[in-house]
């Protein structure tokens, strides 16, 4: 069957395209004036993960911004559970309390 695929699009001139995995990743930008943001999680591929380091660091060139980094890492999945715990934790926290 991907062969018969594969051949249609060879024959249309069309690029076959193959999804790719999606990961759980950590994101944390930081600037040198002590602002910066946190994403504990986001599911990214690993190109996505390397295009955004890229952009970003494009992005504050061009907004004149020194000093400013990112860092993409892939959680493990120990990591991926221990953030839905907190995130959890977090949630129960903020639910309103029975009266």
């Amino acid at each position: 069957m991907e062969q018969t695929v594969n051949n249609f699009y060879r024959r249309f001139g069309m690029a076959a395209r193959i999804p790719q995995p999606l990961f759980p990743y950590s994101v944390k930008i930081d600037t040198e004036s002590g602002t910066g943001a946190t994403l504990p999680m986001t599911m990214l591929t690993p190109k996505q993960a390397e295009e955004l380091q890229v952009e970003f660091k494009k992005i504050a060139r061009e907004a004149g911004v020194r000093g400013a980094r990112i860092s993409v890492q892939r959680l493990a999945v120990d990591d991926y559970d221990k953030v839905l715990h907190e995130a959890k934790a977090c949630v129960r926290k903020a639910m309103p309390k029975a009266a």
